[in-house]
């Protein structure tokens, strides 16, 4: 379990692919410095289980589900990430909840900047809309965000959120522009009630 506020950037160092799985190599000191094999720790919002580990890298491998659902399908040597180790109990929860479990991706529609902040808008899947709600909490490439407004123009969902001058800078999210793909990590609380509600009789 996560809560969404990244601890550092990572790099990524070796993608190897295979017929269904791929495994992939991180550079991220931090994430390392009390790292065991078995551990788990978010790369850009994705659960991954550490494998292998030296200094300052660990490797870890992607499931074909994984691949398919994330921006994890076919990384880069180079490529930054949003990493966090997994919450401790008892430390403070300065985001919100958040699974590492992808439910899909959203793409960046516009970027509008503010005074102080910049206003992000992404398209998301019709099937993923109904749980992102105005005031409520998303997980972007692992970032615990606020939504800050929800709509639709035709036939196409989207929501936005504000992000901060500190969410820009220590975070990927800066680097967003217009057609560039982040994971999406709905709410949890939204996605079992929408379960609940499919459950009951009509």
């Amino acid at each position: 379990m996560f809560t969404g506020i990244i601890e550092e950037l990572g790099e990524v160092v070796a993608w190897t692919p295979s017929a269904d799985a791929g495994r992939l190599t991180v550079r991220a000191p931090l994430a390392v410095s009390d790292a065991a094999r078995g551990d788990s720790i978010s790369v850009s919002g994705v659960c991954l289980t550490v494998v292998d580990k030296g200094d300052d890298w660990f490797t870890a491998d992607v499931m074909a589900e994984t691949m398919r659902m994330s921006t994890l399908a076919s990384p880069s040597a180079g490529d930054r990430v949003n990493i966090e180790r997994a919450a401790k109990v008892g430390d403070r929860l300065g985001g919100h909840i958040v699974q590492g479990h992808i439910d899909g991706t959203a793409e960046v529609l516009a970027v509008t900047e503010g005074s102080a902040w910049r206003v992000v808008r992404f398209r998301i899947a019709p099937e993923l809309a109904a749980l992102v709600v105005r005031k409520g909490s998303i997980a972007l490439d692992g970032v615990s965000l606020t939504v800050s407004a929800v709509g639709r123009d035709g036939d196409a969902d989207w929501f936005e959120v504000s992000l901060i001058p500190e969410t820009l800078a220590v975070t990927t999210l800066g680097r967003k522009r217009s057609g560039d793909v982040v994971n999406v990590e709905t709410d949890i609380l939204a996605r079992h009630v929408a379960r609940l509600l499919e459950r009951i009789p009509s």
